[in-house]
């Protein structure tokens, strides 16, 4: 799923400003009216998020825009029953402890896929664990590639401007920790809408940033 979007990670709470996400993804409004489709993802804390942002625009993938930087757990996956999707997902978010996600390094989906993106080098595990428990009950589907951990940072674009992508970030380096997790819905109009974001541990945090308070350490290039 190459979706959130919005600078800003999704806030903790059920209501009141969220963030959205589109097919790239926004983020804005908390959804009133649940859709037919939902995703799940890990947002990328501040200034990471941005400092990616930028770099995403610096290789033409205007996208970015309304793409903020992610990691996607679940994609885009028809829901049925919202009320008993968001208590699995608040039941597996309740047993998750909080870990410490490590960045490192760019690859590439090509020829399947025009994305270059970064590599999770720790957390992996962890959000291949979630991503198993969570693809479960209302979450259930057969998914067309094996699910692979990853941040996007260039998608879409020329193969000079992918190339440009891999290379110029090979040696960046940033790890971050995570919290929380966050339910979104696929409305109508294309954008995706924050319906609840779930800290770890069944505990509700008041930061603002999507993953709550905490460094995140960066090594790479200087931003664009």
């Amino acid at each position: 799923m190459h979706q959130p979007a919005d600078r800003r990670a999704p806030v903790s709470g059920n209501a009141g400003t969220g963030t959205v996400l589109t097919g790239g993804c926004t983020m804005g409004e908390v959804a009133d009216t649940p859709s037919d489709f939902a995703g799940v993802v890990i947002a990328l804390p501040e200034p990471l998020a941005s400092d990616l942002l930028r770099w995403r625009l610096s290789f033409g993938d205007t996208g970015a825009e309304v793409i903020p930087a992610h990691i996607t757990l679940v994609t885009t996956t028809p829901v049925g029953d919202w009320q008993a999707t968001a208590s699995h997902v608040r039941r597996i978010a309740a047993r998750q402890r909080p870990f410490t996600v490590m960045i490192e390094g760019t690859s590439s989906f090509r020829p399947i896929s025009p994305v270059v993106y970064l590599k999770v080098r720790q957390g992996f595990e962890n959000c291949v664990s979630l991503h198993a428990d969570l693809q479960l009950g209302p979450l259930q589907r057969i998914l067309p590639f094996p699910y692979h951990p990853h941040i996007t940072v260039a998608h879409g674009v020329s193969d000079e401007n992918l190339d440009e992508a891999q290379e110029t970030l090979r040696n960046f380096r940033a790890s971050f920790p995570v919290r929380s997790m966050g339910l979104y819905e696929h409305s109508s109009s294309g954008v995706w809408k924050l319906q609840e974001e779930f800290s770890f541990g069944g505990k509700r945090e008041s930061a603002t940033a999507g993953n709550g308070p905490g460094q995140t350490n960066r090594k790479g290039q200087a931003r664009p």
